[in-house]
């Protein structure tokens, strides 16, 4: 797995043909599509929603969105904050992690997460964070299984949907 920055291209643009691929990775997601609400139809995911969504991401500050290949192909997104936009938060944050509908199980999820843990821990920092929505179970189960345990509960910052708070020392 080749694990590397999203780079926009003029303008701020995503190029058309990598925009496709990574529209084609949301849409594969239908069920965490349908927890979310983050798109208005799960069943209809278009490159100009995940472009908007992308975009709202890296205007964070500290925000990074790290694309997954394998095989030439993109498998997965990573989108990380490096300081939680809570002052008294000193973790980085997981804001979200997917992987491809056609390559779940597979073990990509486990090496994109790692890859991540271990980007900010060679950056010197002492554990991670991240929210899951408190009805999306596989995700819960996901990142237990990866170390991560419950620390709090909290709304989340844009829908207000109900999250478990996990997190992992590093």
């Amino acid at each position: 797995m080749i694990v590397e920055p999203l780079e926009l291209g003029e303008e701020g643009a995503l190029p058309g043909p990598l925009l496709t691929e990574i529209t084609g990775l949301y849409a594969s997601n239908r069920e965490f599509q349908q927890l979310s609400g983050e798109f208005p139809d799960p069943d209809d995911i278009r490159p100009e929603q995940v472009a908007v969504s992308l975009a709202e991401e890296l205007a964070q500050p500290g925000a990074e969105v790290l694309l997954a290949r394998s095989a030439g192909r993109v498998i997965g997104i990573a989108v990380t904050l490096a300081h939680h936009p809570d002052p008294d938060d000193p973790d980085p944050w997981v804001g979200l992690l997917m992987v491809h509908g056609r390559d779940h199980r597979m073990g990509f999820g486990r090496e994109l997460a790692e890859i991540v843990e271990k980007r900010f821990r060679a950056l010197g920092r002492k554990g991670v964070k991240l929210a899951v929505l408190d009805n999306n179970r596989k995700a819960l189960l996901f990142w237990r299984s990866l170390g991560y345990e419950e620390v709090g509960r909290r709304r989340d910052r844009r829908p207000g949907r109900d999250c478990l708070v996990l997190r992992k020392r590093l």
